[in-house]
Protein backbone atom coordinates (compact mmCIF):
# COMPACT_ATOMS: atom_id res chain seq x y z
CA UNK A 1 0.00 0.00 0.00
CA UNK A 2 2.82 2.43 0.64
CA UNK A 3 4.83 2.04 -2.52
CA UNK A 4 1.71 2.50 -4.52
CA UNK A 5 0.49 5.54 -1.96
CA UNK A 6 3.56 7.54 -1.86
CA UNK A 7 4.08 7.94 -5.79
CA UNK A 8 0.09 9.19 -5.96
CA UNK A 9 0.97 11.60 -3.05
CA UNK A 10 3.80 13.03 -5.04
CA UNK A 11 1.91 13.10 -8.21
CA UNK A 12 -0.89 14.75 -7.19
CA UNK A 13 1.22 17.34 -5.09
CA UNK A 14 3.55 17.95 -8.39
CA UNK A 15 -0.07 18.42 -10.61
CA UNK A 16 -1.49 20.63 -8.25
CA UNK A 17 1.72 22.38 -7.94
CA UNK A 18 1.59 23.11 -11.76
CA UNK A 19 -1.79 22.95 -12.71
CA UNK A 20 -3.22 25.14 -9.70
CA UNK A 21 0.21 27.50 -9.13
CA UNK A 22 2.55 27.70 -12.37
CA UNK A 23 -0.29 27.53 -15.17
CA UNK A 24 -2.19 30.31 -13.59
CA UNK A 25 0.94 32.56 -13.27
CA UNK A 26 1.91 31.54 -16.57
CA UNK A 27 -1.53 32.84 -18.25
CA UNK A 28 -1.66 35.87 -16.20
CA UNK A 29 1.88 37.18 -16.85
CA UNK A 30 0.63 36.37 -20.67
CA UNK A 31 -2.19 38.05 -20.40
CA UNK A 32 -1.11 41.20 -18.78
CA UNK A 33 1.87 41.54 -21.52
CA UNK A 34 -0.60 40.73 -24.78
CA UNK A 35 -4.06 42.18 -23.69
CA UNK A 36 -3.71 44.40 -20.47
CA UNK A 37 -6.85 45.96 -21.07
CA UNK A 38 -8.69 42.95 -20.96
CA UNK A 39 -7.01 41.82 -18.76
CA UNK A 40 -7.74 43.85 -16.36
CA UNK A 41 -11.85 43.87 -16.68
CA UNK A 42 -11.73 46.28 -19.74
CA UNK A 43 -12.66 49.20 -17.24
CA UNK A 44 -13.75 52.07 -18.74
CA UNK A 45 -14.19 55.98 -17.36
CA UNK A 46 -13.15 59.79 -18.03
CA UNK A 47 -10.00 60.74 -16.84
CA UNK A 48 -8.56 56.98 -15.89
CA UNK A 49 -11.10 57.12 -13.04
CA UNK A 50 -12.94 53.55 -14.05
CA UNK A 51 -17.03 54.00 -13.86
CA UNK A 52 -17.39 50.13 -15.02
CA UNK A 53 -16.12 48.33 -17.83
CA UNK A 54 -17.35 47.94 -21.59
CA UNK A 55 -17.66 44.17 -21.15
CA UNK A 56 -20.04 43.93 -18.59
CA UNK A 57 -23.83 45.78 -18.48
CA UNK A 58 -24.38 48.85 -16.65
CA UNK A 59 -28.01 49.78 -15.18
CA UNK A 60 -28.49 53.19 -16.61
CA UNK A 61 -32.75 54.27 -15.23
CA UNK A 62 -32.57 58.29 -15.94
CA UNK A 63 -34.08 59.44 -19.09
CA UNK A 64 -31.11 61.14 -19.76
CA UNK A 65 -29.55 57.97 -20.53
CA UNK A 66 -29.70 55.15 -23.05
CA UNK A 67 -30.92 52.43 -21.89
CA UNK A 68 -29.46 49.19 -22.57
CA UNK A 69 -30.93 45.69 -22.18
CA UNK A 70 -32.69 44.76 -19.37
CA UNK A 71 -30.65 42.41 -17.46
CA UNK A 72 -32.31 38.75 -16.04
CA UNK A 73 -30.10 38.82 -13.25
CA UNK A 74 -30.83 38.35 -9.69
CA UNK A 75 -30.68 40.50 -6.69
CA UNK A 76 -30.07 43.44 -8.69
CA UNK A 77 -29.45 44.10 -12.62
CA UNK A 78 -26.18 43.35 -14.38
CA UNK A 79 -24.91 41.20 -11.48
CA UNK A 80 -21.98 39.59 -13.02
CA UNK A 81 -21.90 37.09 -9.77
CA UNK A 82 -25.15 35.94 -10.78
CA UNK A 83 -24.81 35.77 -14.43
CA UNK A 84 -27.66 33.91 -16.38
CA UNK A 85 -30.61 33.86 -18.87
CA UNK A 86 -34.36 34.13 -17.75
CA UNK A 87 -35.13 30.73 -19.40
CA UNK A 88 -38.42 31.48 -20.16
CA UNK A 89 -39.42 30.46 -23.08
CA UNK A 90 -41.38 32.51 -25.73
CA UNK A 91 -44.94 31.00 -24.84
CA UNK A 92 -44.22 31.63 -21.28
CA UNK A 93 -46.80 34.14 -20.01
CA UNK A 94 -43.82 35.42 -17.48
CA UNK A 95 -42.12 36.10 -20.44
CA UNK A 96 -44.66 38.10 -22.11
CA UNK A 97 -45.74 39.61 -19.22
CA UNK A 98 -42.00 41.23 -18.54
CA UNK A 99 -42.13 42.52 -22.03
CA UNK A 100 -45.45 44.07 -22.11
CA UNK A 101 -43.96 45.93 -18.95
CA UNK A 102 -41.18 47.23 -20.49
CA UNK A 103 -42.76 47.75 -23.41
CA UNK A 104 -45.21 50.23 -21.34
CA UNK A 105 -42.00 51.60 -19.13
CA UNK A 106 -40.33 52.58 -22.85
CA UNK A 107 -43.87 54.50 -23.75
CA UNK A 108 -44.04 56.30 -20.54
CA UNK A 109 -40.34 57.78 -20.40
CA UNK A 110 -41.01 58.63 -24.43
CA UNK A 111 -44.87 59.03 -24.73
CA UNK A 112 -44.65 60.48 -28.36
CA UNK A 113 -42.25 57.86 -29.68
CA UNK A 114 -44.32 55.59 -32.09
CA UNK A 115 -42.24 53.61 -33.60
CA UNK A 116 -41.91 49.75 -33.13
CA UNK A 117 -39.86 49.39 -29.96
CA UNK A 118 -37.05 46.95 -31.23
CA UNK A 119 -36.64 43.43 -29.41
CA UNK A 120 -33.53 44.12 -27.28
CA UNK A 121 -34.96 46.75 -25.46
CA UNK A 122 -37.10 44.26 -23.88
CA UNK A 123 -35.60 41.57 -23.63
CA UNK A 124 -32.78 39.84 -21.96
CA UNK A 125 -29.53 38.46 -23.25
CA UNK A 126 -28.53 35.24 -22.61
CA UNK A 127 -25.90 36.14 -19.73
CA UNK A 128 -28.22 38.75 -18.47
CA UNK A 129 -24.91 41.35 -18.93
CA UNK A 130 -24.86 42.13 -22.36
CA UNK A 131 -23.05 45.63 -22.55
CA UNK A 132 -24.46 46.33 -25.64
CA UNK A 133 -27.67 47.35 -27.40
CA UNK A 134 -28.57 47.76 -31.49
CA UNK A 135 -28.33 50.34 -33.36
CA UNK A 136 -31.97 50.24 -34.07
CA UNK A 137 -32.20 50.44 -29.86
CA UNK A 138 -30.03 53.51 -29.75
CA UNK A 139 -31.93 55.29 -32.83
CA UNK A 140 -35.04 54.29 -30.87
CA UNK A 141 -34.22 56.14 -27.53
CA UNK A 142 -32.06 59.16 -29.16
CA UNK A 143 -34.87 61.48 -29.43
CA UNK A 144 -35.82 61.21 -25.63
CA UNK A 145 -32.44 61.56 -24.60
CA UNK A 146 -31.94 64.64 -26.91
CA UNK A 147 -34.95 66.32 -25.32
CA UNK A 148 -34.29 65.53 -22.08
CA UNK A 149 -30.53 67.19 -22.44
CA UNK A 150 -31.85 69.71 -24.49
CA UNK A 151 -29.43 68.83 -27.18
CA UNK A 152 -30.53 68.94 -30.74
CA UNK A 153 -31.26 65.45 -32.13
CA UNK A 154 -28.41 65.57 -34.86
CA UNK A 155 -25.98 65.83 -32.03
CA UNK A 156 -27.15 62.97 -30.42
CA UNK A 157 -27.57 60.95 -33.80
CA UNK A 158 -24.06 61.74 -34.34
CA UNK A 159 -22.75 60.62 -31.25
CA UNK A 160 -24.92 57.29 -31.56
CA UNK A 161 -23.27 56.79 -34.71
CA UNK A 162 -19.54 57.25 -33.48
CA UNK A 163 -20.46 55.15 -30.70
CA UNK A 164 -21.59 51.84 -33.12
CA UNK A 165 -19.14 49.52 -33.70
CA UNK A 166 -18.97 47.34 -36.59
CA UNK A 167 -18.82 43.45 -36.98
CA UNK A 168 -16.34 41.63 -35.90
CA UNK A 169 -13.24 41.14 -38.33
CA UNK A 170 -16.06 42.93 -41.01
CA UNK A 171 -17.85 39.45 -40.76
CA UNK A 172 -18.94 38.38 -37.01
CA UNK A 173 -21.96 39.37 -35.46
CA UNK A 174 -23.80 42.46 -35.82
CA UNK A 175 -23.51 46.07 -35.35
CA UNK A 176 -23.70 47.36 -32.14
CA UNK A 177 -23.73 50.53 -29.82
CA UNK A 178 -21.80 50.23 -26.19
CA UNK A 179 -24.21 51.51 -24.02
CA UNK A 180 -21.71 52.93 -20.71
CA UNK A 181 -19.29 54.32 -23.64
CA UNK A 182 -22.26 56.32 -25.71
CA UNK A 183 -23.71 57.37 -21.95
CA UNK A 184 -19.75 58.31 -20.97
CA UNK A 185 -19.71 60.52 -24.68
CA UNK A 186 -22.98 62.33 -23.75
CA UNK A 187 -21.76 63.29 -20.11
CA UNK A 188 -18.24 64.69 -21.64
CA UNK A 189 -20.27 66.98 -24.25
Amino acid sequence: MRTLLRPALGLLLAFSVITGVVYPLVVTGVAQLTFTHAANGSLIGPNDKPLGSELIGQPFADPKYFWPRPSATTPSPNNAASSTGSNLGPTNSALTDAVKQRIDALHAADPGNAAPVPVDLVTASGSGLDPHISPAAAQYQFARVARVRGMAAGDVAQLVAQATEGRQFGVLGEPRVNVLRLNLALDQR
